[in-house]
């Protein structure tokens, strides 16, 4: 008996000092690091599988991939860089994501702003309608609906008048349109691809957990749209009435289309392994001088280390003199983000914060709802948006930047999903940006700090055991 428990022991032990081992050498962050050694410690089993669907062996041969891809475009790289940097005195703003491979601000002829699906769905539409060339295509989620079935159906009609037609969709958010929806796409000539698709058979060679959450169309290179809405009945009132999300979108029109472009091609690059060329019509080049208000397109992922979303986020607000206005669904912030928050109300920054009373994952719910007491103690002003599902990823710095993105703030978002942001300077569009973030306070419930201390007991353990897995979300 005692032989056994002895053996019993003596194996728990190599597995524990093995696996520790191992994950201490990917180098993640400290509380990533003791998170997954906890799991694979005292869940050795069930810790083994989600670690095989998620875990950072395949980080490296992804990683590799992805880079190659990035080689690929460095043509286009180059003449986005030869626009000179035109960001007054964000300039250092700029610079962060220049430094980490992403191209300067360029000019947007036409920027327009969507705060509800119905009338962006509609810009998209009509978009469309007017290409000539091309239609690129790409979302995290694409659902078989009727926003799904009726952006499909278009693209099957323009692909018939002779327009190239590129979809890519990521394997595992629109699980819910295989093959069989885009199969009359494909049968009118466009390409279909899914971004990391997983199978049985797949697991060993790719990680389950890298997906792209990017929301992108342009069409011929001239209009593009990005921002947080993806493809489904539940982002317009259309289809889903009052229950809608509440969500923003951006559409951009000129020289800033160029760099939305890139990453689109990067992408397809790495879904359907074929390379555009890196010229007109793909990538237009102006008749004239730009114009417009300065625009800077930002995308990072697990590719990468330096995480340039993140690093970007984390300036603007530590830059902040006057505002810092924000709008997640998702807010389990890292350290460094969640010092830059509680930093910037602390030297007198009106910082707000704008989350949904009631989200669609009960433990970041409750993991977001472990922070709240510390940056209320800080100044932060917090809002529950109450009537429906807010999803917008919005960010009012002062007076002259807004940033809309398909980043959430969380580990996930900054470090193990494909995100997209835009980095919008101008005062107009701020303004604007401004504007919906006050009506979307009139539809709030404001957090008091008297009201989390008078929390239970239990409330507060299961926040406090769902932030323990917060580097995991």
């Amino acid at each position: 008996m005692i032989s056994w428990w002895l053996l019993l022991t003596t194996s728990f032990a190599v597995w524990a000092i093995v696996m520790a081992v191992v994950i201490v050498l990917q180098q993640r962050s400290p509380a990533a690091t003791i998170a997954w050694m906890l799991v694979l410690a005292f869940l050795p089993i069930v810790g083994y599988v989600v670690y095989r669907l998620i875990g950072p062996q395949r980080l490296k041969r992804k990683k590799l991939r992805r880079q190659l891809t990035r080689k690929l475009i460095e043509e286009a790289a180059s003449a986005l860089h030869a626009i000179e940097v035109e960001a007054h005195h964000r300039e250092q703003l700029a610079a962060i994501a220049i430094s980490a491979g992403e191209p300067p601000p360029l000019r947007a002829e036409g920027i327009e702003l969507y705060c509800d699906g119905q009338s962006c769905y509609a810009a998209i539409a009509k978009a469309i309608d007017a290409a000539k060339h091309h239609i690129h295509v790409e979302y995290y989620i694409w659902e078989n609906d009727h926003s799904g079935r009726r952006l499909r159906d278009q693209l099957i009609e323009r692909a018939k008048c002779g327009i190239e037609v590129r979809v890519i969709v990521d394997g595992t958010g629109s699980h819910g349109a295989g093959p069989r929806f885009f199969k009359p796409l494909v049968a009118a000539g466009g390409e279909v691809y899914w971004f990391n698709p997983v199978s049985i058979f797949t697991l060993r060679r790719r990680r389950a957990d890298f997906r792209s959450h990017r929301k992108i169309v342009v069409c011929d290179g001239t209009v593009g749209f990005m921002g947080g809405m993806n493809m489904a009945d539940t982002q317009t009132p259309e289809f889903s009435g009052d229950a809608a999300w509440r969500d923003t979108h951006v559409r951009f029109a000129g020289s800033t289309v160029r760099a939305l472009q890139r990453v689109f091609v990067e992408d397809w690059a790495y879904s359907a392994d074929k390379v555009l060329p890196f010229e007109p019509p793909y990538f237009p080049l102006p008749d004239e001088e730009p114009t417009g208000d300065v625009v800077q397109i930002i995308a990072s992922g697990p590719d990468l280390a330096v995480f340039a979303i993140h690093k970007v986020y984390f300036a603007a607000i530590t830059q902040a003199v006057h505002r810092v206005w924000l709008t997640t669904p998702y807010f389990v912030p890292d350290d460094a983000i969640l010092s830059a928050i509680v930093s910037a109300a602390m030297r007198g920054v009106d910082v707000r914060l704008i989350v949904p009373a009631k989200g669609d994952s009960r433990l970041v719910d409750l993991a977001a709802r472990s922070y709240f007491a510390e940056i209320l103690e800080a100044g932060v002003r917090l809002f529950e948006y109450q009537p429906r599902f807010v999803h917008a990823k919005t960010m009012v710095i002062d007076d002259d930047v807004a940033i809309v993105a398909s980043a959430n703030l969380d580990n996930r978002s900054f470090r193990l999903d494909f995100e997209l942001g835009a980095v919008i300077y101008a005062q107009k569009l701020n303004s604007e940006l401004a504007d919906a973030f006050t009506r979307d306070l009139q539809a709030c419930r404001e957090v008091r700090k008297d009201a989390l201390d008078r929390q239970r007991f239990f409330p507060r353990l299961f926040q406090s055991g769902a932030r323990l897995l917060s580097p995991l979300l």
